[in-house]
């Protein structure tokens, strides 16, 4: 990996292949291990960047309150950082299309596209957002184990525990190596992020939504409606895969995302 100093803090990042450039973000409480199975397939056709976000992997932690808007001014001055001055396509997965769409309302002018994966567009009610809260009171105190046992039953079908077991463990390791002080920040800023309901129907470049055909968290339903609401976007729902539909089922995904990026490559 490599690192780059961006508004202060170590950010490390994967940075391979060329061509368009693909900004891949990951979801709470991962980091770009994530997204192992799209480095090396995306990068035969794209410049794919893929970070561990502030608090998570191998960046720097800061305590307290991590907000999205924050997270995505990280990855702005990374671009600038990495003197990438043409437009990007986003793509991020839960947490990361929170911090996506927050970059979309914060430097539009840098998206070419944008990919939002298994994510949803509302705030957390007040009960989502006390129990963020009470996560980051436990990971605190307890460490992270407990949320590896407690997310793994909803970010996989069940397919994947039956079928491909080493994705639940990997995931499963990487959340109870996490920091607990990251992690405890990460939860507050999802706990007070906008509601970006409003934002969709302004959301002015090419769109994918994808989503997993068994997500229990942003249900195919409810990302069919986010894509609806954006002028120019297309929903792709992932077979066997839940939450976690870049991991679960990596040819379906990457087949997706390089139509996406290809469609893009044309239209400039």
């Amino acid at each position: 990996m490599k690192t780059r100093t961006v508004n202060g803090l170590k950010l490390a990042f994967v940075d391979q292949g060329q061509g368009p450039v693909l900004m891949l973000v990951h979801g709470f409480p991962l980091d770009h291990t994530m997204w192992n199975g799209q480095i090396n397939p995306l990068g035969r056709h794209c410049r794919v960047i893929v970070p561990d976000l502030r608090g998570f992997g191998a960046s720097d932690v800061t305590s307290g309150t991590t907000t999205m808007a924050q997270m995505a001014d990280d990855l702005a001055r990374l671009l600038d950082a990495l003197a990438i001055d043409q437009p990007v396509v986003l793509c991020g997965l839960s947490m990361g299309g929170y911090v996506a769409m927050e970059f979309y309302r914060r430097h539009a002018a840098r998206l070419k596209g944008l990919i939002l994966c298994d994510t949803r567009a509302t705030a957390d009610t007040p009960e989502a957002a006390a129990g963020r809260r009470e996560t980051a009171r436990r990971v605190l105190e307890e460490g992270p184990g407990f949320l590896a046992e407690t997310m793994l039953p909803k970010l996989l079908a069940e397919t994947t525990f039956a079928n491909h077991p080493r994705v639940a463990e990997v995931l499963r390791q990487t959340i109870r190596d996490g920091s607990p002080e990251g992690i405890a920040a990460a939860a507050r800023g999802m706990a007070e992020r906008a509601d970006s309901r409003d934002l969709l129907p302004r959301i002015g470049c090419s769109t994918l939504v994808v989503v997993g055909a068994a997500d229990a968290i942003a249900p195919p339903a409810e990302m069919r409606a986010m894509a609806e609401a954006i002028p120019d976007a297309r929903l792709v729902i992932v077979p066997d895969a839940g939450h976690m539909s870049p991991a679960e089922n990596p040819a379906a995904f990457n087949a997706a995302v390089l139509e996406f990026v290809g469609k893009l490559s044309v239209e400039s």
